[in-house]
């Protein structure tokens, strides 16, 4: 057998698609919901939300991060232990981020 010649059970093999890929319809929508959500943390730029601002631009942080991760790095189609591992992460530097700010005594203004 050449390596030209494959057999179907390799091909199986080879060609192993567990689940359907999203069409182009589906990344445009995700990008124009990525587009929506910039554009919304830049507008916390030119609006005055008070002490709302670093909550806010954290919960668009988070989601922006899982549509990014789910949908252009395959979370959503692998095992679910990677979707763990990378919520694990997430949740992690949350954890960080907010005590660097404690710290610092960001959250009390005097």
């Amino acid at each position: 057998m050449s390596t030209a010649e494959i057999t179907e059970e390799q091909n199986d093999v080879v060609h192993d698609d567990d689940h359907d890929h999203p069409s182009d319809s589906k990344y445009f929508q995700i990008a124009l919901i990525l587009g929506v959500l910039t554009a919304l943390e830049v507008a916390t730029y030119y609006v005055d939300i008070g002490p709302a601002l670093i909550p806010v631009l954290m919960v668009m942080m988070v989601v922006k991060f899982f549509i990014v991760a789910a949908w252009f790095m395959h979370l959503r189609f692998d095992n679910s232990l990677f979707t763990k591992f990378f919520v694990g992460g997430l949740v992690l530097a949350v954890a960080v981020y907010v005590i660097a700010l404690s710290t610092f005594e960001f959250w009390s203004k005097g």
